[in-house]
């Protein structure tokens, strides 16, 4: 491979986003209660409740794995009786997202197609990157503008023992979810940048912990814009602006509350800026996002640019005899003038 060959060309904007309080109002779950008829606030009363119940018998669970464990405990005792994977994507289409969107990911998407970034091929791509269920992500109208959905899954029917031994499984009763099969947790979200910036998951062979160069990194973090509604997301905020990319944080409008914790969150230099959760054109959040992935366009051209110049030079020129006579090394300098030394006042 050619001494200045890369493995991408790094053009790739990448929006990554929080879903519930970022994309929709409040959390996703609840078109499962009302499918049910089961009582939200009970629900969520006992999920909150569970940790130190447990921790009675002597037993530690993970407060982020505990909602969906109590979910399946649903599913077992037949409150949830048929909740499966179909069922999860199609309650999905319920959900209503923040005003704006989904149209705002096109105006995104767009941004793009300006001659001055379609010359070199740039690119935006949004990931949705959620503690909540990627069925019900993919049910919703947001779904056909995502690039990737990292989300927490389920198992409907768990292979038995010894499956490797059988040719053919029988699949008794009705098909609902019984495991966890991927969990998402507000740590394990920076694994997921990571899967990003160094193509993992585009390239199934590159492993998310394999060495890579950072001019080999499909989107260098750099190119990354993280979008989430607080607190919680501090782990991943803090990855991407350590790494300079760009973290905004929104709130639900006229929450006072959720207002004063964005504040602190810039005031402690743990997000860029913030803004309500309105997407609408004009909206602060509108335009802010919009400036900064511009912003980034206009970087990725002249970082191209520059490259370009410094591979192709400027071409040779013909010499004539009744030019004045050049100093030694001058005309070095005026073919490759970026690789000149720095000159005296004098000169």
């Amino acid at each position: 491979m050619p001494e200045d060959s890369t493995l991408n060309r790094q053009n790739v904007v990448a929006c990554i986003w929080d879903f519930d309080k970022t994309l929709i109002p409040g959390y996703m779950q609840w078109p499962i209660f009302e499918h049910f008829g089961v009582d939200e606030k009970r629900f969520w009363k006992e999920v909150n409740t569970l940790p130190e119940k447990y921790k009675e018998f002597g037993q530690k669970v993970s407060p982020d794995i505990v909602y969906l464990n109590h979910i399946l405990t649903y599913v077992r005792h037949g409150k949830f009786a048929g909740l499966n994977n179909a069922l999860l994507r199609k309650l999905g289409s319920k959900l209503k997202l923040y005003q704006g969107l989904p149209d705002f990911f096109q105006t995104l998407k767009d941004i793009t197609k300006k001659p001055q970034y379609a010359k070199y091929e740039i690119k935006l791509e949004h990931y949705v990157i959620s503690t909540g269920i990627a069925e019900m992500i993919r049910g919703s109208a947001i779904a056909p503008y995502i690039e990737q959905i990292y989300g927490c899954e389920f198992i409907e029917h768990p292979l038995p023992p010894n499956y490797f031994a059988q040719q053919e499984f029988e699949i008794a009763g009705p098909r609902e979810i019984a495991q966890i099969g991927f969990l998402v947790d507000n740590t394990i979200k920076t694994r997921f940048i990571f899967e990003i910036n160094k193509g993992t998951n585009k390239i199934a062979s590159i492993d998310v912990n394999s060495r890579i160069a950072p001019e080999d990194r499909r989107v260098p973090i750099r190119n990354m814009i993280y979008v989430a509604d607080g607190p919680s997301d501090v782990p991943v905020f803090s990855v991407v602006r350590k790494h300079g990319g760009k973290a905004y944080a929104v709130y639900e409008p006229k929450n006072e509350k959720e207002f004063a914790q964005n504040d602190a969150l810039r005031s402690s230099e743990r997000v860029d800026h913030f803004g309500r959760a309105d997407y609408r054109e004009k909206s602060d959040t509108h335009m802010w996002l919009t400036t900064h992935v511009r912003q980034i366009c206009d970087r990725i051209v002249d970082e191209s640019e520059r490259v370009l110049n410094y591979r192709v030079g400027r071409p040779p020129q013909h010499i004539h005899s009744d030019e004045p006579e050049r100093k030694s090394g001058q005309l070095q300098e005026d073919l490759f003038p970026e690789q000149a030394p720095p000159r005296s006042a004098e000169d």
